[in-house]
């Protein structure tokens, strides 16, 4: 039989933490963060990170691992959460791996076999430099099932995309296949009843990162190492930043963070229709 693992998934603000929590504590769990934000240390209240406390009375794996500076691989995350899974089992523990990060689902507890090719840091650079517009013509013209497919990704997937084609010579789509499944996984997802209620969950939880003191956490984060693409890429830094540069209000950078997070929230229900275990979760 393969080994038990739980998944606990779903968009930002639905609440995936308690569920982790609340289930860790009923069936001696583990939780195995799945979140790409997580792992970086520092990021903080615009992560909505489990607090300390929480962190005591379960243990939690894969968070505040790595320095901002370091890019954190989808390979990194698969291999950092194999050991730890492994770890837990060989403890009679159950893993509960939790987030939001899609990716991070599909490389560990799905089938997706992931193509194992080492960053170019000088073509990656040439790529980033261009517009996301740019980046999908030239993953079109390369690439055609992999673009029909990334369209709406973000620009750091595309940018990955390409890279690899680029590298091996070969179309991402055709180097990147299936695997034989390697745990038993439940997956479950908070109630959402509506999507008006997660919205609101959203908006609430910006108006606690604003008491949190994420402005402080920014500036301290930009003074510490500079501005730096994980940092200016994060969803919570990067409208604070403009509040910072003066080029917008406080009111206004908040705002656009609300904005940002629900525009986030459903592209996390996107992905995770796409796992048939999941669709009965995603009906709003």
């Amino acid at each position: 039989m393969k080994p038990k693992v739980i998944a606990i998934v779903g968009p930002t603000a639905c609440g995936k933490t308690k569920m982790a929590i609340d289930l860790a504590k009923q069936i001696d769990g583990e939780i195995v963060s799945a979140d790409s934000r997580l792992v970086y240390k520092g990021f903080d209240i615009a992560s909505a990170k489990p607090t300390l406390e929480e962190q005591e009375e379960i243990p939690h794996h894969l968070i505040d691992i790595v320095e901002p500076e370091h890019d954190y691989s989808v390979a990194e995350f698969y291999d950092d959460a194999t050991i730890a899974i492994k770890d837990i089992l060989s403890r009679k523990k159950t893993p509960i791996v939790a987030g939001g990060t899609g990716l991070y689902f599909r490389v560990l507890l799905e089938d997706y076999d992931l193509p194992r090719v080492e960053a170019n840091p000088e073509l990656r650079e040439e790529l980033e430099n261009k517009s996301k517009e740019d980046l999908l013509e030239e993953l079109k013209s390369l690439d055609n099932e992999s673009f029909l497919k990334l369209q709406n990704s973000n620009k750091r997937r595309i940018v990955r995309a390409l890279e690899v084609t680029k590298i091996l010579g070969q179309p991402f789509s055709k180097v990147s296949g299936k695997k034989e499944l390697e745990y038993d996984v439940e997956w479950r997802m908070p109630q959402i009843p509506s999507r008006e209620w997660l919205y609101d969950r959203i908006n609430k939880r910006v108006d606690v990162m604003y008491e949190k003191g994420i402005v402080e956490e920014t500036k301290n984060l930009i003074k510490k190492h500079g501005r730096i693409k994980n940092i200016v890429d994060t969803i919570g830094y990067k409208e604070i930043l403009t509040y910072l540069d003066k080029t917008v209000t406080l009111e206004e950078a908040l705002d656009k963070l609300k904005q940002h997070s629900r525009n986030y929230a459903k592209r996390q229900l996107t992905w995770f229709r796409k796992n048939p275990e999941l669709t009965k979760f995603c009906q709003i």
